[in-house]
């Protein structure tokens, strides 16, 4: 295939090249209609207990998850009367606003103290915004100036998830358009650097250009068949740009090499694309089964992602497979116009001079002690991530100046209160639920008195410690369908955190008068996770066994495999060890910009650093093990093809690294928690990947294992 795709690049350069014009300007095309057929959401499985009870609980109760909050306050102290009335006076507009239901207030409720800051001074107004994920936040934002400010001589401040996603969307957006205005010229910039010559420069942003135009134009196919993120948007756009870089360094980096060996155009042309090409190809197989783990999980948000990076690397190595023969086929001696740097030239240099081959040699002369030296550093680093705690995406994942994040600080700082966070029990099909008020009261009294629930509405009253607190009142008939029931149960601690999810486990394996189903925030927070959990033996059983093949098939070996992917690991564990240091505890703000801590991790960082960062750490031990095995099968000689291989690789692998971390590192500008995650976390695993593991723990093992690093079974060796 790579033979006759380089036979067509150096008869047909021109046609190729107009041929995948049209392409880019047909999928350019296609993909402006990508933004409007995406979604924000898509961050729960839509089939778990809790998103299920949640559709019960709005269908049959007509009940809503408070998803907007006012913050209200008066100088006068809330429980004046004429802050009272002007308060009621607010929340009946704000019941009134189309798409707002299940408004309640300090005020309407008869004044509980949960609703009540600290101080009397300020007091809560909570509702519902109905809609999808995507009308939701419009709405939110719609609502905002009219109920942010001083409204009826009341000071007020809108807050809420609805408005919080809104600010995260916004917030992307314009990250998105100053991380783009950074990373192109600073891009342009290391280029020139490393090919010396403006031309040479502009070939592989031209093939980013090209993955970037026809992989919107795939994920915009995408929409039709599933619900697609927009994340897509950012992944593809970043992704085409590194990814396309890198394979475009590797051929024409390998085209001058032959070069200067005295090879003329067509014949480099030809040697680059039977080596740095078969190197590409593999990589980028290689990259799409590493994504092919994120599509086990049953959420839209990690889906998308999963069939984006894999689009994305397909789509990168082909536009390098076609483009740059045919570029440097057309151009011929004109690539290098443009010139600044000028390098003196070796064609025939020795590898033996170079100072990767220098020190891989140190370090095969003392392995053990590289080896030990290099697991106590990586251990250190990553001993951090032994604490890790994950959490649904809230207010953290924001800049602090957010107004949401702001109105869930205050709400957590001045309310002793979790109604926000409550957790609806439902039983269906139990008859008319009047009948069974004995059977609802009990139940609520027991679910009281377990620990971390603060109090339990129900049909029957609301019960504290084991004991009714408050009869039946006008609000407990919502409770009631005609076969039906539900109740609220308020925990006592946080919802996102471990304590709720052992409640929910708690209430779902204990035991009820009728069948139940769980509810709520800290219930989607316990799903959440048992599916990543339970999903993850599958996800990685996926990725282990494709990378496998693939190395195998790569290097002929059934040892190297395993020990690529162990030292890819070992960089992992560095690189979350740095994410829970500095994001979960809070270290390093100089560093990353200010951002909000709340002694968690967000769930999808973890995630999404370990499927792109990981993918990209094999991507480079695919370039460094096809080298060595060029030399392997030269010289059988174990030593010799490891210090060769990687010094021939040295400085294309070097320059890669630079580049595709400077593609992510300037996300640490981003105001969102996540975006300076993923700006540290996988810069620094590809580093860690293309210096310690390459320069330092690789030769050290292969020099250990020896002829042994090549060993396959007997029937193996034909495949």
């Amino acid at each position: 295939m790579l033979a006759r795709l380089t036979g067509l690049a150096l008869r047909r350069p021109r046609a190729v090249l107009l041929v995948v014009l049209l392409l880019v300007m047909g999928a350019g095309t296609l993909s402006m209609g990508l933004q409007d057929r995406v979604t924000a959401g898509g961050y729960e499985d839509e089939g778990s207990e809790s998103a299920k009870t949640t559709g019960v609980v709005e269908q049959t109760f007509n009940q809503r998850e408070t998803n907007l909050v006012l913050v209200v306050s008066d100088g006068r102290g809330v429980d004046n009367p004429q802050v009272a009335t002007a308060a009621e006076s607010l929340r009946q507009r704000l019941a009134q606003e189309q798409g707002v239901s299940n408004v309640a207030s300090y005020w309407s409720l008869g004044r509980p103290a949960a609703l009540r800051g600290e101080g009397g001074g300020s007091a809560l107004v909570i509702g519902h915004i109905a809609g999808d994920f995507d009308e939701r936040i419009d709405r939110a934002e719609a609502l905002r100036p009219k109920y942010t400010g001083t409204v009826d001589g009341l000071n007020v401040t809108m807050g809420g998830t609805a408005l919080m996603w809104q600010e995260n969307i916004k917030q992307s957006q314009e990250d998105v358009a100053k991380a783009e205005s950074l990373v192109f010229p600073l891009t342009m910039l290391v280029l020139v650097l490393i090919f010396g010559s403006l031309v040479a420069a502009l070939l592989p942003l031209a093939v980013a250009f090209v993955a970037l135009l026809v992989g919107m134009a795939v994920m915009w196919g995408l929409t039709f068949a599933t619900e697609t993120s927009n994340v897509v948007v950012n992944i593809t756009t970043f992704l085409s740009l590194g990814l396309a870089i890198d394979y475009s360094l590797l051929i024409v980096y390998r085209y001058r090499e032959e070069l200067r060996k005295g090879s003329d155009i067509p014949t480099a042309i030809t040697g680059a694309m039977r080596t740095a090409g078969r190197t590409v190809v593999f990589s980028s197989v290689t990259m799409a089964i590493a994504f092919t783990a994120l599509l086990v999980f049953p959420h839209p948000f990690l889906r998308s992602i999963g069939w984006s990076c894999m689009a994305t690397a397909l789509i990168a190595a082909a536009g390098a497979l076609l483009v740059v023969p045919a570029m440097l086929a057309w151009l011929g001696p004109r690539v290098e116009k443009g010139r600044i740097l000028r390098r003196k030239q070796h064609p025939g240099a020795a590898a033996e001079s170079g100072f990767w081959h220098r020190m891989v040699t140190f370090v095969m002369r003392h392995p053990v002690v590289a080896s030990l030296g290099v697991l106590v550093g990586v251990v250190l680093v990553g001993s951090p991530a032994l604490g890790m705690n994950l959490r649904l995406p809230d207010e953290q994942m924001l800049p602090q100046s957010a107004q949401s994040a702001q109105v869930a600080q205050t709400v957590r700082a001045d309310f002793n209160t979790r109604e926000l966070d409550t957790i609806q029990v439902v039983a269906q099909n139990i008859g008319n639920p009047q009948s069974r008020s004995s059977d609802i009261a009990g139940y609520a009294a027991r679910l009281s008195s377990m620990p971390d629930v603060a109090r339990v509405d129900a049909l029957s009253g609301s019960y504290a410690d084991g004991r009714q607190v408050a009869p039946p009142g006008p609000n407990s008939a919502r409770f009631a369908a005609s076969d039906a029931t539900y109740l609220q149960v308020v925990p006592a601690v946080d919802g996102y955190s471990e304590a709720a999810k052992g409640l929910v486990d708690d209430i779902r394996s204990g035991p009820a008068p009728f069948d139940v189903t769980v509810g709520g925030i800290p219930a989607d927070n316990a799903d959440t996770f048992k599916t990543l959990y339970d999903r993850m033996p599958l996800a990685l059983g996926i990725l282990a066994v494709g990378m496998f093949v693939l190395l195998f098939l790569l290097t002929g070996s059934v040892v190297l495999p395993i020990v690529a992917m162990v030292l890819s690991g070992l960089s992992m564990s560095a690189t979350f060890g740095a994410v829970v240091y500095i994001f979960q505890d809070g270290h390093l703000r100089w560093l990353v910009g200010d951002f909000i801590t709340t002694g968690a991790v967000i769930w999808m960082i973890p995630v999404m650093i370990f499927g792109i960062a990981f993918g990209l750490a094999m991507d480079y031990q695919v370039f460094m093990l096809s080298r060595i095995k060029e030399e392997w099968d030269r010289t059988k000689d174990n030593t010799q093809a490891v210090a060769v291989g990687l010094e021939r690789t040295g400085r294309v692998i070097t320059y890669a690294a630079i580049l595709i971390s400077t593609v992510f590192v300037v996300w640490v500008t981003s105001g969102l928690n996540y975006m300076k995650a993923f700006a540290i976390g996988i810069p620094l695993a590809i580093l860690v990947d293309a210096t310690v593991i390459r320069g330092l723990l690789l030769p050290a093992v292969m020099k250990m294992l020896g002829r042994g690093s090549w060993w396959a079974p007997k029937p193996l060796r034909a495949v």
